[in-house]
Parts: C-alpha cells; sequence; structure tokens
C-alpha cells in the first residue's frame, strides 16, 4: 500500500526556531524529515536524497532558495521533487518570481501550521 510509504522532506531554513518547529511538525504528521541550516546544506543533501518535498526558505545567508529552486528544476533525478517556499519575502512580484522558478506552492510566513500541513497533504 502506498499509504505506508512515508514521504520525504527537506526542509531549509536559516533560523534554527523555524527549522527545528518545522522538523517536529512534519515528523508528527508522519513524513522522513531531513534538515538544512543553509543553501549549502541543502545543495549537499540535494546531491545524496531525493526528497519528494523541499520546503524551502528564501533569505539565507549563502545560496538563496530561489538558486536551489533553479538547481532541484535542472536536475534530472528531481523531477518528481515539488518545491515548496516559505518566505517572509511577500510581494506579487516574489510569490511570481517564485511560482516562475517552479515552485508549486508560494506560502508566506508567519504562516499557519494547520493550513501549511492541509497544502502538504494535498499535493
Amino acid at each position: 500500500m502506498e499509504q505506508d510509504v512515508k514521504k520525504k522532506i527537506l526542509v531549509v531554513d536559516d533560523d534554527p526556531y523555524i527549522l527545528m518547529s518545522l522538523e517536529f511538525l512534519m515528523k508528527k504528521n508522519g513524513y522522513d524529515v531531513l534538515v538544512a541550516r543553509n543553501g549549502t546544506e541543502a545543495m549537499a543533501i540535494l546531491r545524496e536524497f531525493l526528497p519528494d518535498i523541499v520546503l524551502l526558505d528564501i533569505m539565507m545567508p549563502d545560496v538563496n532558495g530561489y538558486d536551489i529552486c533553479k538547481y532541484i528544476r535542472s536536475v534530472k533525478k528531481l523531477d518528481h521533487t515539488k518545491v515548496v517556499f516559505l518566505s517572509a519575502k511577500s510581494t506579487d512580484a516574489d510569490i511570481k518570481k517564485g511560482l516562475e522558478l517552479g515552485a508549486v506552492l508560494y506560502i508566506s510566513k508567519p504562516f499557519s501550521t494547520r493550513n501549511l500541513m492541509k497544502q502538504l497533504n494535498d499535493l
């Protein structure tokens, strides 16, 4: 049965509190969770693991979320990976850019954990 297979999710955020709470939330909701504290860690993880979903912050000190999304969309073995931006950048232009780069969702911070889980479970 497909429901027995845990979806793999990579959570990328440079804020340790957000990262910790998202990791807890995803595990609680049955996801197999990988975490990256910055863009460099995220890129290293993406070279080895094939997550189903990447929950991605945009503003990070090294590699930004837009560049990580471009990388994911350029790698054949990550074709199935869905990118979800989770960012404080919430102008229409930011959201448009994120979706144009290939994200399936763009969720602005602050966010409701209930709505986030509903949207992720609908993917």
